[in-house]
């Protein structure tokens, strides 16, 4: 289903019993996050859904968290598709991306405040890590737009509220949002950028597909909805933005404006260091009519950045395999759902096709990602199924044979709290390979004929026994005789 706008998609949501409305009042300086840890950190994912918080307490507005990636089936939901076909989809998207289409019909400009009368505390902005982090953060996405070239980049950059008009952002080296901004330094000009809060699913999705510099994420976008994403000129800079969205926060970096950003809870559970970054002025603040305010939570893993990265970078990982680099035999990729794709578990199966595949495929892997350790198995494996990856790893793995090191590789930023900092700068990092794919012929699975399991469970059933889904390593199995 292609969701038309933000709204929509979360009254599919409370259809499917996957929204909770909170109507007792809430601070959002501090109650709103703890409330959304308590769901991340003790509810089981399939338990999980997206927080409607409608009664702030100091602030007009609504707020909503947790409306992508509470689950894999909340972002299954948003797709329009079952939960094992995410990784399927973001692949059709990505080989049919469809280019976006303007327009001057704009509901996210309904009501437009600029010049004096800006004022971010008007916006129901969440303390996210409250008592840690510095300030509020806007937790969403981020436009920018390359000088040179023209093309627009979407992602996700933290951004802390600094003022009525001012916030500092998150931009750092080798991030596509720098090089826009940079871009735009190098010539001494104001570099536009914009914040939209409250898109379409595919919109949000799209933003975090680690794709080669250069490529307009609105395309991948519009592959994921199937249908062109509607884009409106800003009131005040030169960038084209989500038509449909529930805010627009519009503003310019310009040049030799820096400030100290943080301390903020990062993805990988621990506080982000304070540092330099770029003063954004904010320019003009445009909306809907009564809008809602969508911020995602992340900090401590599991959260729901983790979990819509992870998501779209399997996605995008088995294209680049599948597509791009030639193994068709490749069958799956899932990225565990705490790093997101950032320094987390990647797992691929596939069925190799001559010895040292599994290990060549492993390493490209490490080399295409930031992902630190990366697993391959065959593809009679649920690479889902926490229990079947065990199996595989006791029965398959040789770990003086089958495992690969890659050593001195680079840390980005501070990103791994494994890696210490030496002389004030990032250290060396390493990456794992393993590979867990049958290397002899091991005989048959000790498990009954799949026509003797079947005739047991009719009688299971008959018998009156709990009912279950049989999962799918039991399927593969029993395919396999």
């Amino acid at each position: 289903m292609a969701y038309k706008d933000f709204r929509e998609f979360l009254a599919a949501l409370e259809t499917d019993g996957r929204l909770r409305r909170i109507t007792v009042p809430v601070d959002p300086a501090g109650e709103l996050s703890c409330m959304a840890r308590w769901m991340y950190q003790a509810l089981p994912e399939e338990r999980r859904f997206a927080l409607l918080f409608e009664k702030l307490r100091g602030v007009d507005g609504r707020l909503v968290t947790a409306a992508l990636g509470a689950s894999r089936q909340t972002y299954a939901l948003a797709l329009g598709v079952a939960p094992d076909l995410i990784t399927e989809r973001w692949v059709q998207a990505l080989c049919r991306p469809i280019a976006p289409v303007d327009t001057t019909v704009a509901p996210c400009q309904e009501l437009v405040t600029t010049g004096a009368d800006v004022d971010l505390g008007r916006l129901p902005v969440p303390v996210w890590t409250p008592g840690k982090d510095a300030a509020p953060y806007l937790t969403t996405l981020t436009l920018t737009r390359d000088a040179d070239s023209g093309i627009q980049n979407l992602a996700v950059y933290r951004t802390m509220v600094a003022g009525k008009d001012k916030v500092l952002v998150n931009l750092s080296p080798g991030r596509h949002g720098t090089r826009c901004w940079q871009s735009y330094l190098r010539q001494g000009r104001p570099a536009p950028i914009a914040w939209a809060i409250g898109c379409e699913p595919a919109v949000h999705m799209a933003a975090v597909a680690n794709v080669p510099y250069g490529v307009d994420e609105m395309t991948i976008a519009g592959g994921l909805k199937g249908e062109p994403i509607a884009l409106v000129k800003a009131k005040t800079i030169d960038l084209m933005v989500p038509a449909n969205a529930e805010y627009i926060i519009e503003g310019e970096i310009r040049p030799g404006e820096f400030d100290q950003e943080g301390p903020f809870g990062e993805f990988a559970g621990y506080m982000g260091p304070v540092a330099s970054k770029p003063v954004a002025t904010i320019t003009a603040i445009t909306c809907r009519r009564d809008p809602i305010y969508y911020g995602y939570v992340s900090q401590m893993p599991p959260s729901e950045s983790t979990i819509i990265q992870s998501l779209g970078n399997a996605g995008l990982m088995l294209k680049q395999l599948r597509h791009d680099l030639g193994h068709a035999s490749v069958r799956d990729v899932h990225i565990d759902l705490t790093y997101g794709g950032v320094l987390a578990h990647g797992i691929v199966a596939m069925k190799p096709l001559y010895p040292g595949h599994a290990k060549q495929v492993g390493r490209l892997v490490a080399d295409l990602s930031f992902l630190k350790r990366v697993t391959v198995v065959d593809e009679d494996v649920d690479i889902r199924d926490a229990m079947h990856m065990d199996w595989a790893l006791n029965a398959r793995y040789n770990p003086r044979r089958d495992t690969v090191i890659v050593d001195d590789v680079f840390c980005p930023a501070d990103m791994d709290p494994a890696v210490p900092r030496v002389d004030g700068k990032p250290g060396i990092n390493s990456k794992i390979v393993i590979d867990a794919t049958e290397k002899t012929e091991s005989g048959t699975f000790s498990l009954p004929p799949a026509e003797d399991m079947d005739r047991a469970l009719a009688l299971w059933k008959e018998a009156g026994l709990p009912s279950f889904d049989i999962p799918k390593r039991c399927k593969f199995m029993l395919s396999r005789g």
